[in-house]
């Protein structure tokens, strides 16, 4: 393991409720002596100093580590780690946690992890990719029902579509390859085979083929209860998720994780970062619907509290090689989190709505309030600034009982046109 020489300034990456527990996990390290955060969020800057730098800023992101002297650069979103941010500051010999851009392209193409994993016979779903609507509409009538339709690039999680009908099917090739609704994302969509079964999220801290798998956790996407409804960046998660249970858990190392890490060193991959793999439990066995380069949103802030092991001490030695999966600990509780929304998300959002919360000093024991969305207007008043606007975690013995806290909190919690999902973990009550 590697020990920093000096007192860690730790500057963190972007402005949602993933990035807000990243802060909080830096300002609770014995090795950091001070946070940083851009842009941040209203919640953000009552902890750390907040600097107006976007996060896709890449030139700007490093002009700031060095002007602060910053000597440790957590990543949080995908958009920098794709526009090569981990690269500008190793070349700036300034240590950051997230793969490299080589290895950030995983996430940023979908055609281009479609490839690698049927390249490298990891158990995917088969797709085929188009730039013709007409040659992508002529591939559908062909198909069976349901199908899946991806936008190729970076979407902000809503460039997926799963149509049930033609007619759906169509209006997504259409809506992306015509209607350009993903922008330059959009250019390249892929088709895939539609996947019964569950879905779970895996997260590794990897280093080279060196890796710590975090407990296996549950993302809510679609925006109402009971899976209805548009899909959304994530309404909820918590983690452990028991239906990836010890059986299952060593046939995606042997089938998925260890194949993948293989195929990173065989390909010239230097992979050091998180990688979330999304996964469908299919009736014959789990197959990888998507990789992400960072820790998912929002299973961010069900993971890290689950961290026994400090985990800034983590982040440090995965990004300078010395990642010791065998010295990590987690603690044996659970972890839930809401996320709060605002009015119409995710159609169109309706922003500047005045946010009351329940004083901090009053929330129960294992309970957090991350801010996504948030600003303050000009009288000072903090409001919403974002599809999802806060995140309610919670930690507890039991799932039952992290679930009560959360949902206890967020009624507490006041802005117009406020929702939250009211099911999350229902499933696994439902089991357990």
């Amino acid at each position: 393991m590697a020990t920093p020489s000096a007192p860690l300034k730790v500057l963190v990456v972007g402005s949602g409720a993933r990035e807000h527990a990243l802060v909080k996990a830096a300002r609770r390290s014995p090795l950091v002596r001070e946070v940083l955060a851009a842009p941040g969020n209203a919640g953000i800057a009552d902890e750390a100093p907040c600097h107006a730098v976007k996060a896709d800023d890449v030139p700007g992101l490093v002009a700031l580590a060095q002007k602060e002297n910053v000597n440790f650069v957590i990543v949080g979103p995908e958009v920098p780690l794709s526009l090569g941010l981990v690269d500008e500051l190793t070349a700036a010999k300034i240590p950051a946690f997230g793969p490299n851009r080589a290895g950030a392209e995983l996430e940023a193409s979908k055609v281009y992890t479609k490839n690698f994993l049927l390249r490298n016979k990891i158990p995917t779903a088969y797709g085929e990719t188009f730039t013709s609507t007409a040659a992508a509409l002529a591939y559908l009538a062909k198909k069976s029902l349901p199908i899946v339709i991806k936008a190729s690039g970076l979407a902000a999680g809503k460039g997926v579509t799963v149509a049930t009908t033609r007619a759906e099917a169509e209006a997504a090739v259409r809506a992306s390859l015509d209607e350009k609704a993903f922008g330059a994302s959009g250019d390249e969509v892929l088709i895939e085979d539609f996947l019964p079964g569950e879905e779970a999220s895996m997260m590794l801290i990897v280093c080279g083929e060196k890796y710590l798998v975090l407990p296996p956790s549950q993302d809510h996407k679609r925006v109402g209860d009971g899976d209805t409804g548009a899909n959304t960046g994530g309404m909820g998660a918590y983690a452990p998720a028991v239906i990836v249970d010890a059986p299952l858990l060593a046939r995606i190392e042997k089938e998925i994780v260890r194949p993948t890490l293989t195929a990173f060193t065989r390909e010239g991959i230097d992979y050091r970062g998180v990688l979330y793999i999304g996964l469908m439990l299919t009736p014959t066995g789990p197959s990888v619907v998507e990789f992400n380069v960072r820790f998912g949103d929002p299973e961010c802030q069900v993971l890290l509290p689950l961290l026994e092991t400090d985990p800034l001490k983590i982040l440090w030695d995965c990004a300078n090689g010395a990642l010791a999966p065998s010295a990590c600990r987690l603690k044996p509780h659970f972890a839930a989190t809401v996320v709060l929304a605002s009015y119409n998300y995710p159609a169109s959002p309706r922003l500047g709505d005045v946010i009351t919360l329940p004083p901090i000093s009053s929330l129960p024991a294992g309970v957090d309030i991350l801010h996504a969305g948030t600003k303050r207007n000009t009288a000072g008043e903090l409001v919403t600034s974002g599809g999802r606007v806060l995140s309610v975690v919670a930690t507890a013995p039991t799932l039952r009982a992290a679930l009560a806290a959360a949902y206890q909190t967020c009624e507490r919690i006041q802005f117009a046109g406020a929702h939250y999902r009211r099911d999350i973990g229902a499933r696994q009550l439902a089991r357990e």
